[in-house]
């Protein structure tokens, strides 16, 4: 029986967790080795004790409704996709709520994480922190790792001849960059074209002489805006589109998919992608390609080498006079602070159990929360992890215990994939979104059955299915059952116009009527589709790039 938790980290991850293991009635601890929470949201302009942090520009690619808490709506006021600084309030709002601080040690660092002697039988661990130079020795039943995905700058050197031996410029992280005023007047190229490389590349092109930017792979890339000006993850991941990715032949979903980026702009006239590509990444970002077709960006393939003071590229074109690089490579996540023999039992986050536990332990006491890359917000994903863990750690539920572990190493190597990529390419190796938050809530005994509602409440069964697959689904029914989920659910487009309507327009027209046709319409649809859903499983997770469309 776990009652003691250690929460290493108090970023979003370690935040979930201490109110999930508060909810099991747990007692956690949580070690942070800043002095504030916010993790990687927490914008500083140092880079003091190598922490990383966003750079000051940067706003959400998830809005708020799709990112939110489950429990714990954003404010009806806040923006659709939130500036740092404003996340970073919302996640003071929720640890004040539900008072979170008084279990964080901050200026507490995690040294080391070792099995005790009698782990086989017992399951805890021992942990080693120090704090203002005098270390301390814990012992705990269970420890949640919740360090995230950016640990590590990935910088491949190797990778391009030249860069740091003839090249005479300037070459930095992605981590490193905070402001554009350091490359004022100056001919960049950067390399990589992720979300992070797409938009330093736009926000670089307003100050410097030139921005070059180098690509290896096909990159679609669409808007956080979505039809009628709707936020377009609100739009796209809903169950129902869903349920048609699942039933249609993934040929045809792949052709809608190109379709639609393509309904925006061509991308082959831009060099950005082809429908015929057989790998692809997918961007978010609204300004990329008027910044293409205005030349204060010149997309680039793969850089082939660097000489003293220019770029060669693949394509045999040469670029003069580079005075920086700024590599958008990724992050490596590692764990200095877990013991050797713990480490070696993974080389990635697909060696874990459904992303989160190692599945050679003897006992299942340690978890990683967050490492998960999905198609849809991170937050979200983490939540779900953060409940199910802490429910296995409580124990007394016939759902809250993980099979043999022959049965773990069997979907382990089932779902991994057959290729092992660099860290830039496994960002977008990405899971789909629903698939993995509704699988981990079957395990948890928390995922709604739409089949279920459509029969006792069709209002909010059709919600659920044709509208946005936000959080607040999954605080229906179960273990941390929210008695507001369904009034947010029916009132989360109210929230997502509330911040846009600070000008009243005179429309007269009423949208209830078509409303109610479109309920009356849709209910033999979703009927249909709950029925195939439950009489054929849908599978786990999907490794296409991408989000619905």
């Amino acid at each position: 029986m776990v009652r003691r938790v250690a929460v290493i980290g108090a970023g979003v991850g370690g935040l979930v967790s201490i109110k999930c293991c508060l909810d099991e009635g747990l007692e956690p601890t949580c070690f942070e080795r800043s002095e504030d929470i916010g993790g990687i949201w927490r914008y500083t302009d140092s880079m003091d004790s190598g922490r990383v942090s966003v750079y000051r520009s940067v706003i959400t690619n998830t809005s708020k409704e799709m990112s939110c808490f489950s429990d714990f709506p954003c404010p009806e006021d806040f923006p659709n996709y939130l500036p740092h600084g404003l996340l970073l309030e919302y996640f003071r709002m929720y640890a004040r709520h539900f008072n979170l601080l008084r279990h964080i040690r901050f200026k507490t660092t995690a040294l080391s994480v070792r099995r005790r002697p009698d782990f086989a039988t017992s399951g805890q661990w021992e942990v080693v922190t120090e704090t203002d130079g005098v270390r301390e020795s814990h012992i705990f039943d269970a420890v949640m790792v919740c360090t995230g995905h950016y640990q590590e700058p990935y910088l491949p050197l190797a990778s391009f001849p030249g860069i740091d031996t003839r090249f005479k410029g300037q070459y930095l992280h992605s981590r490193e960059y905070k402001d554009v005023e350091a490359f004022r007047g100056k001919r960049v190229l950067v390399v990589g074209i992720g979300n992070t490389g797409g938009d330093l590349s736009v926000e670089l092109s307003h100050v410097a002489a030139k921005v070059f930017l180098s690509t290896r792979s096909s990159t679609w890339v669409f808007s956080r805006v979505s039809d009628h000006g709707f936020p377009f993850d609100m739009v796209s991941t809903t169950r129902f589109n869903h349920f048609l990715d699942w039933l249609l032949p993934s040929a045809l979903t792949r052709r809608m998919r190109f379709r639609k980026f393509n309904s925006w702009f061509n991308h082959e006239n831009y060099g950005l992608a082809s429908t015929k590509s057989s790998y692809f990444k997918v961007i978010i970002n609204e300004e990329l390609p008027f910044c293409l077709l205005s030349g204060t960006i010149v997309l680039k393939p793969n850089v082939k080498e660097f000489t003293e003071n220019s770029a060669v590229f693949e394509d045999g074109t040469i670029e003069e006079n580079i005075d920086v690089v700024l590599f958008a490579t990724g992050y490596i996540f590692s764990f200095p602070f877990l013991e050797e023999s713990v480490r070696s039992l993974f080389d990635d986050n697909r060696s874990l159990y459904k992303s989160i536990f190692p599945p050679q332990l003897e006992k299942p006491t340690l978890a990683f929360i967050g490492l998960v890359q999905l198609t849809g917000s991170l937050m979200v994903g983490t939540e779900m992890q953060a409940r199910w863990v802490t429910g296995i750690f409580a124990g007394g539920r016939r759902w809250n215990k993980l099979p043999p572990t022959s049965r773990m190493m069997a979907d382990v190597l089932k779902k991994k994939p057959p290729v092992k990529r660099n860290p830039s390419e496994r960002e977008n190796l990405k899971i789909s979104f629903i698939s993995y938050i509704d699988e981990i809530a079957l395990c948890a005994g928390i995922k709604p059955n739409v089949l279920r509602l459509l029969l006792t409440d069709p209002r909010l069964a059709l919600a659920i299915f044709f509208g946005p697959c936000t959080p607040y689904q999954y605080r229906l029914v179960g273990r941390g059952k929210w008695s507001g989920a369904r009034d947010a659910i029916l009132t989360q487009w109210q929230r997502t116009l509330k911040p846009l309507r600070t000008r009243v327009v005179d429309d007269s027209s009423s949208g209830s009527s078509g409303w109610c046709w479109m309920c009356l319409l849709a209910l033999p649809v979703a009927l249909t589709a709950g029925f195939l859903l439950s009489k054929y499983p849908q599978p786990g997770w999907s490794l296409r790039a991408g989000p619905r469309l």
